[in-house]
């Protein structure tokens, strides 16, 4: 009997010796495993990724042809994917070719990663040899910027402008007509209508690094935040708002970015636990158009980071990998390190974990994120203001109450500010510092904001005044 079981044990080892077969083909040994069962060779694999991008655009269908889109790049492992799925989806080669005219940033934070002058010139060194080998335009911003942001970043544009067909069908069938008419009989270009004021003439510069006193009045910023989740979020903040004013000053519809799903399902339970369970759909969903002139798309959101790690190994895909936002106390990270952890523990075990979250999110919808008016809309994230009822337990503890009320001008106290803002970013703003450090942009339109809602009520109250007297 022991004979028999050893020989048992012997012929499933030896089964388990030989290369499996491609799911997909049949004939190839497999390269590498996705998932369980999911077996492929490099050739289908390839396929299987590619398709995967392309299918995610052509199924939302809100990347018109032609339309400007900008792709915002941190040279990490998903964003460095979105760039080359991008690169071989314009190539002539491509039977299906992309008919968007791209555009590249990358931001620069080195200033609040810890990283010498040294190390950030050797960075965007890096960085700009892979942007310029791609022959698109490109634009080097660094963080330091977004502290000169007009504050009009945080007032959304005007909806609907950028559209160039009414309907999706119908823009496709009149950019290849229009194609053809120009001579390229196969209906098809590399890069459609790209001015000659977009394309970089020859090898640019390379830009030169901020002011000390810039980097210092940055750095001062981050360090008069009081725990490292808000840091994460502050930083975030800046980012998307630098990009956001490229795309507008540089007249891009779209603004592509490289969320992969494990980084969708980790943002999904970190905004949970920093309270915007209402916005989930547009934190994470494939568009984000709360900004309004300019719309937010996540290609990625469908790979998991594994499938990406392969991708970029076996297709040598170049990446650049920046340093975690510094930490005084190690043992206490931000909110969104203690999730990333966690999920990614959970995933070692049950490898379902990262698709079970990313699909609950799926389910959720972006109407409770919509808002109809300025005095609807968070200061911060454009979203709507979840704070119905402020006799709630939940949003009492997020009133700054022990600041005093200043005698003169209002709109200078850190308590003004507080009903400006969603649940979320009350808790945020609560850990920011003092009033005189946040950025810039950020006071101008918070105390605009708040003068603005002062004259309203005078006015009410004068109206209110004079309705009395004429009904007595």
């Amino acid at each position: 009997m022991g004979g028999e079981e050893r020989g048992h044990r012997g012929d499933r080892d030896k089964g388990h010796s030989h290369p499996r077969a491609c799911v997909k083909c049949g004939q190839s040994s497999a390269a590498l495993v996705i998932r369980v069962g999911d077996a492929f060779c490099r050739g289908c694999f390839h396929e299987y990724f590619v398709h995967k991008f392309r299918a995610m655009l052509g199924k939302n269908r809100v990347i018109f042809p032609g339309e400007k889109v900008l792709l915002a790049l941190s040279g990490g492992p998903a964003s460095s994917a979105m760039l080359r799925q991008v690169q071989e989806g314009l190539s002539r080669e491509t039977a299906k070719r992309l008919r968007f005219v791209p555009g590249l940033i990358y931001v620069d934070e080195g200033a609040v990663r810890g990283q010498s002058l040294a190390q950030r010139e050797q960075s965007l060194a890096h960085m700009e040899t892979l942007l310029q080998a791609t022959g698109f335009p490109y634009y080097l911003a660094h963080l330091e910027e977004a502290l000169e942001l007009p504050a009009s970043i945080l007032r959304p544009g005007p909806e609907g402008s950028s559209k160039p067909g009414p309907s999706y069908k119908e823009a496709v069938e009149g950019f290849i007509q229009q194609q053809r008419q120009e001579g390229d009989g196969d209906g098809g270009t590399s890069m459609p209508n790209l001015s000659t004021q977009d394309t970089p003439a020859g090898p640019p510069a390379t830009p030169c690094l901020p002011t000390t006193a810039q980097t210092q009045k940055l750095q001062l910023l981050f360090e008069a935040v009081e725990t490292p989740t808000a840091r994460e979020e502050l930083l975030q903040m800046l980012r998307i708002h630098l990009i956001l004013q490229t795309a507008r000053t540089k007249g891009y519809a779209k603004v592509m970015t490289g969320e992969s799903c494990t980084r969708v399902a980790i943002k999904l339970l970190t905004n949970l636990a920093l309270g915007r369970g209402a916005f989930l759909a547009v934190d994470t969903g494939f568009m984000d158009n709360r900004h309004g002139d300019v719309m937010v798309v996540r290609p990625m959101r469908e790979y998991m980071a594994k499938e990406i790690a392969f991708y970029n190994h076996f297709f040598s895909v170049p990446t650049v990998i920046a340093p975690p936002l510094p930490t005084k106390r190690r043992e206490k990270p931000s909110i969104h390190r203690l999730m990333e952890r966690f999920l990614l523990g959970l995933q070692e075990d049950f490898p379902s974990t990262i698709s079970t979250v990313y699909r609950t999110g799926e389910k959720l919808s972006p109407d409770p994120a919509k808002a109809s008016s300025e005095s609807e809309r968070c200061l911060l994230c454009l979203c709507a203001l979840d704070i119905a009822g402020e006799e709630e337990l939940a949003l009492e503890p997020t009133l700054i109450m022990d600041e005093p009320e200043p005698v003169g001008d209002r709109a200078e106290s850190r308590a003004a500010f507080i009903p400006l803002l969603c649940y979320g970013c009350r808790l945020t703003f609560k850990e920011l510092g003092p009033l005189a450090t946040l950025p810039p942009y950020v006071r101008t339109e918070g105390q605009r904001r708040i003068r603005r809602a002062e004259m309203e009520q005078q006015n009410q109250e004068v109206l209110h005044e004079d309705k009395e007297p004429s009904k007595s």
